[in-house]
């Protein structure tokens, strides 16, 4: 059964998620109230397993409460929030201009688009390392010759949430994603910039300084 807690049973709830661990008495000069008016508004919390609290510590939200709120922000938070630019060449790209891309731009893939910017590939490092060893004339070969193409290609919207974007990374066993938009009336589609596993690193890490 949902529990339906008063406004200042959440301003509390909100105020550890900001503040914790924190005493009654701290809680209550935030709230412009007594200690006492807090007291069973505390134990309600304490009892339905909301927060916790430790002597000579103070109140802290519990450790499933701190998990959902976490969860909650990875659901709030969109590709769009944090992808980064996609990194691109053609598909006429020769293998030599494409390693030097990769290095100058310090990534490990490139994405490989049409004159529209449509998506039509992915090249990575283990790609060129492949093709270039031990054949010294593959270096003039275009990239389209070696790169995954689509529709074997891992892509996400803008739109869908870093939690979707992660649990892709994860279950395909990749290090980003092209981020992009269908093509009205068309089955392309227009890539309109990148997410990283570094992308959602540096988000929660931020996120964490803020909290």
């Amino acid at each position: 059964m949902m529990i339906d807690f008063t406004k200042r049973q959440k301003e509390i709830m909100t105020i550890l998620s900001k503040h914790e661990p924190i005493t009654a008495e701290q809680i209550a000069e935030m709230l412009g109230v007594s200690k006492g008016t807090l007291r069973s508004d505390l134990a309600v919390l304490v009892m339905t397993g909301q927060i916790e609290a430790k002597p000579k510590v103070g109140y802290y939200l519990s450790k499933n409460m701190q998990k959902q709120k976490q969860q909650d922000i990875w659901n709030q938070t969109f590709v769009k929030d944090i992808q980064g630019v996609a990194i691109t060449v053609k598909g006429t790209t020769t293998v030599n201009d494409a390693v030097i891309s990769l290095f100058l731009e310090d990534v490990g893939t490139l994405i490989v688009v049409n004159e529209h910017n449509e998506l039509e590939g992915i090249v990575s490092r283990k790609d060129l390392l492949k093709v270039t060893l031990g054949n010294a004339q593959a270096t003039s070969m275009p990239v389209q010759l070696v790169m995954t193409k689509q529709p074997k290609i891992y892509t996400i919207e803008a739109e869908k949430t870093v939690f979707e974007a992660a649990q892709m990374m994860v279950y395909y066993e990749v290090d980003s994603l092209p981020v992009v938009k269908p093509v009205e009336n068309s089955q392309a589609l227009k890539v309109i910039g990148r997410i990283t596993k570094t992308n959602i690193v540096k988000a929660l890490i931020e996120m964490g300084s803020e909290a």
